[in-house]
């Protein structure tokens, strides 16, 4: 493979034995730009986690349960072992396929400071270096322009809150806390804090920056000059001011000996190296500025609440052609529903982007959790089978994602089944108060019991934290077996996403959003769902509903026919109707 014959020269002219390279870039986010997707250049893997590793001699790719499937139809075996995606594993296979004293280089900016401590304590007698420069650029001939773009200010009519007065209460935390400072280094958490976004990544509205927000409230913001917004410094407000990256050396000497926290699993090693060398007292703390972006005020809850309705017309005319079409007897291919779909929430002028690569995967690619029918030719719809449909939309007001699972034709009663066992746990979650205090991996086995009884279950997350106009992927929420021990709080916005995956079969999932809001008793929470879109009864074995779950489908439906009716055309809300008509045992 000659671009692994050409990394290992480079390697070998630097002097490394073997490289890391995680699926990262610099700014640790999920998504990330063209010119950054190193891991994929190197082993053609395009999951959005992974991590490669290159020896003079040999190479493996390692990748978490969403992708074992995945990795083995992108990645060629004969160059690349496959393996799972875990500290221990990853750096069990560099110390059996390097020697004693080996040096191992990864760049620093691509890892966070807690993972590159991890990695170094499991290398044995190995040592793990900084390349500096990123050795995977030097041998990427053709590797794609990167992309600086101007930010622009968001309204307060859509943040609820001014940059100036989240500044001063975060800054008043920060000072309670005896910090001088806070080093807040990702990119959608200074987004939020300064209420401004950017293009810079297709369907990611983020600005591509870093802050010191300090205890009085002012802020040093890292950012590159043509990325400012026009008119930026009256937007934020007094106490910003704005430094080119390469200030940051002389901007930390200048924090000597103060204080200043800084998140260790969200800030690269490069920079939390940088403030140690230059004298600053670095405190590992979570950063507090993403727990308040996680907690959305009521301007993000009802702006979040009236982006699902616009969105939930747009996919109910999709959903409602993909049943028209087939009584036709015409099956699309994935390509040309996505494209649909697409055109369908385009003709909402509100519609900005999508938040995520539509996953539209027929009949057996539903198996595969994170399907982009982008990496191969295009699936039709398979009658009698399955068809999952997990996408969502950008707007100035809020962030959407859902996922429904279609009946094509007459699915078998197996498909049926499992359909019923994930909507059952989606119920649950659904209809669950919790104590004040709750975490999501508290909650998660709600949504797995009816699978477990079955002795099934899923490899992914229950649920994931969206963000209000920014990242489709938030923390620190979330809802899965490992998941974070951050409590729930009111405002936070949630997926609930059971599922389940037969391979080389069919996938099922059930994808709603919701959002943290108090129950009737003092010091409990509920969950009220933001997403309006009916659940297949074509696929419901409803002698395996309950009588309660059974009424809760059906005053979720009739909320859905109540709240979107009126924004269809005629044909859809004919669809609708049937879509959402009581069921009964």
């Amino acid at each position: 493979m000659a671009v692994l014959s050409d990394l290992r020269n480079q390697m070998q002219q630097q002097g490394f034995d073997a490289l890391i390279v995680p699926r990262a870039d610099e700014f640790l986010g999920e998504y990330i730009p063209e010119s950054n997707e190193r891991m994929r250049f190197v082993s053609q893997f395009t999951g959005s986690a992974g991590l490669v590793i290159v020896t003079l001699s040999n190479a493996a790719v390692f990748v978490d349960g969403r992708y074992t499937v995945q990795v083995k139809r992108q990645v060629d075996t004969v160059d690349f072992e496959i393996g799972d995606l875990g500290d221990a594993q990853a750096m069990e296979w560099v110390v059996a396929n390097t020697v004693t004293k080996a040096q191992i280089g990864v760049d620093a900016k691509t890892v966070c400071q807690t993972q590159l401590e991890r990695w170094q304590s499991l290398l044995s007698d190995r040592e793990l270096l900084d390349t500096q420069k990123n050795i995977v650029d030097t041998a990427w001939d053709d590797r794609p322009e990167v992309v600086s773009r101007q930010g622009f200010n968001l309204a307060l009519q859509y943040t609820g809150e001014s940059s100036l007065s989240k500044r001063t209460r975060l800054g008043q935390a920060l000072e309670a806390m005896g910090l001088d400072g806070f080093w807040v280094f990702l990119p959608e958490s200074v987004s939020w804090l300064l209420n401004v976004r950017g293009s810079d990544i297709p369907q990611l509205p983020i600005l591509q920056s870093h802050a010191l927000l300090k205890a009085d409230g002012s802020v040093l913001w890292f950012i590159e000059p043509s990325r400012l917004p026009a008119d930026w410094q009256a937007h934020v407000g007094a106490g910003v001011t704005a430094h080119v990256p390469s200030e940051l050396d002389s901007v930390f000497a200048s924090c000597s000996g103060l204080s200043v926290g800084a998140d260790p699993l969200n800030t690269n090693a490069a920079s939390w190296q940088t403030m140690v060398a230059q004298g600053v007292n670095v405190i590992a703390k979570a950063c507090p500025v993403m727990a308040a972006k996680a907690g959305k005020n009521a301007v993000e809850v009802e702006g979040t609440r009236q982006a699902h309705k616009r969105d939930a017309a747009a996919k109910a005319s999709f959903l409602a052609w993909i049943d028209k079409s087939v009584a036709a007897g015409q099956f699309p291919n994935e390509a040309e529903l996505a494209d649909k779909l697409h055109a369908c929430r385009c003709q909402n002028p509100e519609f900005l982007e999508p938040s995520f690569s539509t996953i539209s995967a027929a009949g057996p690619n539903g198996a595969l959790c994170h399907y982009n029918h982008r990496n191969g030719l295009p699936g039709p719809l398979v009658n009698n089978s399955l068809y999952l449909v997990d996408s969502g939309g950008q707007y100035l007001d809020g962030t959407t994602d859902v996922t429904r699972t279609m009946a094509i034709g007459q699915p078998t009663p197996e498909m049926c089944r499992n359909f019923t066992l994930v909507l059952k746990g989606h119920i649950a979650l659904a209809r669950i108060c919790f104590p004040k205090g709750t975490s999501g991996m508290q909650l998660d086995t709600l949504a797995r019991q009816f699978l477990w009884q079955q002795e099934l279950d899923f490899e992914h997350g229950t649920g994931h934290g969206v963000g209000s106009y920014l990242s489709v992927h938030e923390g620190p929420q979330r809802i899965a077996k490992l998941g974070s021990p951050t409590p729930l709080e009111e405002g936070m916005i949630v997926s609930n996403e059971p599922g389940y995956y037969e391979e080389d079969q069919y996938g099922i999932r059930c994808e709603n959003l919701q959002v943290v809001v108090p129950a009737e008793r003092q010091g409990f929470y509920a969950f009220e769902t933001l997403t309006l879109l009916p659940f297949d009864c074509r696929l419901m074995v409803l002698d395996m509903l309950t009588a309660d779950e059974i009424s809760w489908v059906n005053q979720y439906h009739a909320r859905v026919y109540q709240e979107i009716g009126s924004l269809v055309d005629a044909d859809t809300r004919i669809w609708l109707e049937r879509a959402t008509a009581p069921l009964s045992h």
